[in-house]
């Protein structure tokens, strides 16, 4: 959640950014996004499936974020191009947005195994 959160405030600060320095301050700050994502979300699928099944979850997952990069990357440029970067950036920051919450609606914290 807290990843995502900040994905979202990073995407809406790139969207209001007016100086370089702000985008680059951004930038780094979304490394942080990525730290705190990445290994959660593998964890999440290693908690979620059995462990005789986890290669072939793995390799799902990884499959699925690769085919998502392309039309998500594409349609951002549309965005970009037709509405410019503030609306491409919010739109991002609104999904971002979106996500968390599905994932707080699916995904329920249990007491540690």
């Amino acid at each position: 959640m807290g990843g995502w959160s900040l994905y979202a405030l990073v995407y809406l600060g790139l969207a209001r950014a007016d100086a370089a320095w702000q985008s680059w301050g951004l930038l780094l700050v979304y490394g942080l996004y990525f730290g705190l994502t990445e290994g959660a979300a593998k964890a999440l699928v290693a908690d979620l499936t059995p462990s005789a099944q986890r290669g072939a979850a793995f390799g799902l997952y990884h499959a699925a974020v690769g085919l998502a990069a392309l039309p998500a990357s594409l349609l951002f440029g549309v965005f970009w191009a037709a509405l410019g970067p503030q609306v491409a950036f919010s739109i991002g920051a609104g999904l971002a947005l979106a996500a968390a919450l599905v994932l707080l609606a699916v995904v329920r914290p249990g007491p540690p195994a």
